[in-house]
């Protein structure tokens, strides 16, 4: 197993900032289903890991999320700086689960040798990132789901969590402020805030999550095509406005059909950006298949609020777009900008976005640490 650094699961831009600078934030680190562990490189005593849901083995725990300062030059991508996410001692946050609460889905993680790890009440699984005029990011995570406000040298300032779920957080080493919406913590396992945007003064967050929630159950996550885009202050968290995003039909996603069956919940929500016009970019993508489409948001076709009440039955999850048809709850519209299935030359496994200019964007794909040999690759596209 040859591991590398993987910085692109989130790409953005900072006012101020040269032209060919962007920043990028990697994930919680290295890990590998107990399955490819034990089959792929023969680590004894993963095997009966393998039913576990959700189980991941972590074998390097001291690289762990990090913000990196890169730039563009000509056809080179340089990184100018790294930074481990790290609490208000400069102790790195690393990227260790952080307990899950009676009614909440967690992740069990294990080590090398089969043991379990964790949990942190400080880890991380940084997956997006947003820039804010004042020179602060805005990371959003998997695991809470939660959103953490670090410094340019990655010191976590704050974080944000779903109402109730403070408690899981106590000894993080920095505030932790339980603001968001009770209702995040019926993520899917693993399926967390997956892309973030902030508006151009900073004062609103535009938050995704990866996939429909599992709300009330995991049945519901199974069948839903529906995405909650959520619009926060960003001063303090409040939910300004829900939005519906509805994700493709699994079979559209052409070279993941190709490679196997692709099931209504393989699909999810890579990355968001906003783009000079005020329109939205959302990455929706499997594996082998990313797709960028353009939506807007406004305050015509917000949800209503009822739903994201965590006691509104059915809940978003259990209607289908037809019953929302039906009762007036305005799904975005969204125009397709680019697919990797007419583009051959684009790699598997896209996931950090960030606009260039009005009309390009560098892609990256996440490389997975190099767990499963692959490399980090940036794209210049335009449209």
């Amino acid at each position: 197993m040859r591991l590398t650094r993987s910085l692109a699961s989130g790409l953005t831009r900072a006012a101020g900032d040269d032209p060919g600078v962007f920043w990028g934030v990697g994930d919680r680190g290295a890990n590998i289903s107990p399955a490819d562990g034990a089959s792929r490189f023969g680590i004894a005593g993963l095997h009966d890991l393998a039913g576990i849901d959700g189980a991941k083995v972590m074998p390097w725990l001291a690289v762990g999320p990090a913000l990196a300062r890169l730039r563009l030059q000509g056809n080179r991508i340089e990184l100018e700086a790294l930074h481990d996410l790290a609490d208000s001692t400069g102790t790195p946050i690393g990227g260790l689960p952080v307990a899950g609460a009676a009614h909440a889905e967690h992740e069990p993680v294990f080590d090398l040798a089969g043991r379990p790890l964790g949990p942190s009440p400080g880890g991380a699984d940084s997956e997006g990132i947003a820039a804010l005029p004042d020179g602060t990011f805005w990371i959003a995570e998997e695991y809470g789901p939660s959103l953490l406000r670090v410094s340019r040298t990655g010191t976590v300032i704050e974080r944000w969590v779903p109402r109730g779920m403070a408690q899981l957080f106590a000894g993080a080493g920095y505030p932790v402020r339980a603001v968001l919406p009770a209702i995040a913590a019926a993520r899917k396992l693993n399926r967390g805030f997956e892309g973030i945007a902030a508006s151009v003064d900073g004062s609103v967050l535009y938050v995704a999550l990866q996939s429909p929630l599992a709300h009330p159950d995991r049945a519901a996550h199974r069948r839903s095509d529906l995405v909650r885009i959520w619009e926060l202050d960003a001063a303090d968290g409040t939910l300004l406005g829900e939005h519906v995003y509805p994700l493709d039909p699994p079979e559209s996603f052409r070279r993941d059909v190709a490679a196997g069956a692709v099931r209504t919940d393989d699909v999810k929500v890579a990355e968001l950006q906003l783009d000079s016009a005020g329109g939205l970019l959302v990455m929706e993508r499997v594996t082998q298949t990313t797709k960028i489409y353009r939506t807007r948001l406004s305050p015509g076709n917000r949800a209503p609020a009822a739903l994201s009440d965590p006691d509104t039955r059915p809940t978003l999850e259990q209607r289908t777009r037809a019953d929302l048809v039906a009762t007036r709850v305005p799904l975005l519209e969204k125009t397709l900008i680019l697919s990797s299935d007419d583009h051959p030359e684009l790699c598997a496994d896209l996931e950090g976005m960030v606009l260039l200019g009005e009309r390009q964007l560098l892609l990256a794909n996440d490389s997975d640490y190099g767990v499963e040999g692959a490399e980090t690759q940036f794209f210049l596209a335009e449209w």
